[in-house]
């Protein structure tokens, strides 16, 4: 007898999670191993936000509340949108949800038909795929080489779309690559979507507050305002706040859309944690000061790790423009063999060898629809990253 239902048979497990938990296994047996899986910050969340929580606490704020957020969240949240972004929207055009990845769960639930499309800019995150698949849709990968700095041209777009098409994905700053879009290349791609109505644009921005060598960050929303009514705007406070366990993810769009996804998740998980919105309110609300300094720290990390990958023959790899990641290029060491006579067929082999051989975990560039490649996470110390560099270029180094 099996328990399993049939749609769940295409779907794969996190492949940065996989990552992490091998790193894991082998700590367990006492090896040495830095783990550049998962990409969460490593600073501690900024003072005020968690005497916020406390004080919600305290005060007896523990109760249910509306499946969308409750009205003070929803009120921060759309004052956020029209502060940073140049955005207009109301509390009502917003919905929150337990992280951003259950905001674009959700969006797609109340969405997707069977055999709809969406079309995903490769290299992507690694659950957008297989959250497509998971509701019946159908993903649609357009690679975007790292010759057009991994992003989406309207040339490449306009290639994939069909009269099935539902969604489009943007991710910018991007994960893995950390490519950042214009004003001006979002405004191309705004253009060729006015001939396809069909197509709803989902713009997960979560990494926003993340840039570097002074770029400024523009909203898909600002680029493209005529497109509001088919636009989700996808955020949360796990990056640029360092509160990925909170769990506070957030959207504004179409008041239909938000509405289904509320119904969605009233059926579902209820609600997010009234302690944690109280937070994401005093997050949003307070200063902002750590945000700046955070990105200044993974801005020289990035460097560190550029500087360092430069070093390496047989690797590559582009600056990133945001996010912490490193998307490292490894063409030239597929076919060769390690040191145990391994030959090494593919990204994934490269990465099974560094965390092997290397004592350093990352996640091979086919779990993002991009090969070859491995990414590794750079948020976290600069002497940690030092120490995985060093043993990155000594495994290297042994591969004939």
């Amino acid at each position: 007898m099996s328990y399993i239902s049939s749609r769940l048979s295409v779907v794969k497990p996190s492949a940065s999670m996989a990552a992490s938990q091998a790193a894991k296994a082998l700590r367990a047996k006492g090896v040495d191993v830095i783990d550049l899986g998962l990409g969460e910050p490593d600073f501690p969340t900024p003072p005020h936000i968690i005497e916020a929580a406390f004080a919600a606490a305290r005060s007896g704020d523990t109760l249910y509340t509306a499946a969308a957020g409750t009205p003070a969240v929803r009120q921060a949240i759309a004052e956020k949108f029209r502060r940073e972004n140049g955005l207009d929207y109301t509390a009502d055009d917003i919905v929150v949800a337990n992280g951003a990845k259950q905001i674009i769960f959700n969006a797609l639930m109340a969405t997707l038909e069977n055999g709809d499309e969406a079309i995903l800019p490769a290299p992507y995150f690694v659950s957008y795929p297989e959250m497509v698949k998971l509701l019946g849709g159908t993903p649609v990968i357009v690679e975007c080489p790292e010759t057009s700095g991994f992003r989406l041209t309207p040339e490449v777009l306009e290639r994939a779309i069909t009269p099935r098409t539902k969604w489009l994905f943007l991710n910018m700053p991007g994960n893995p690559s950390g490519a950042v879009y214009s004003e001006a290349d979002l405004k191309a791609l705004g253009a060729l979507l006015a001939r396809h109505p069909q197509v709803l644009v989902l713009s997960d921005e979560i990494y926003e507050h993340i840039l570097f060598d002074g770029r400024e960050f523009v909203s898909f929303g600002k680029a493209c305002p005529e497109l509001k009514d088919r636009s989700l705007i996808v955020n949360g406070v796990s990056k640029a706040y360092a509160m990925t366990g909170w769990r506070v993810g957030y959207a504004a769009g179409p008041a239909p859309l938000v509405k289904a996804m509320s119904t969605i998740q009233s059926q579902s998980v209820t609600s997010v944690c009234s302690i944690a919105q109280a937070a994401t309110v005093a997050a949003l609300e307070g200063p902002q000061g750590e945000v700046s300094r955070f990105r200044q720290a993974f801005e020289a990390r990035r460097n560190l790790v550029v500087d360092g990958i430069r070093q390496i023959n047989g690797l590559t790899l582009s600056p990133p423009e945001g996010a912490f990641y490193a998307y490292i290029g490894c063409a030239s060491l597929i076919g060769r063999k390690t040191p145990k006579g391994d030959v090494l067929e593919n990204d994934a082999a490269v990465a099974t060898y560094l965390l092997n051989e290397g004592r350093v975990a990352s996640v091979p560039g086919v779990a993002y629809g991009l090969s070859p490649y491995f990414r590794i996470s750079t948020a976290t110390s600069e002497e940690v990253l030092f120490e995985a560099i060093r043993r990155i270029k000594a495994a290297v180094a042994e591969v004939e």
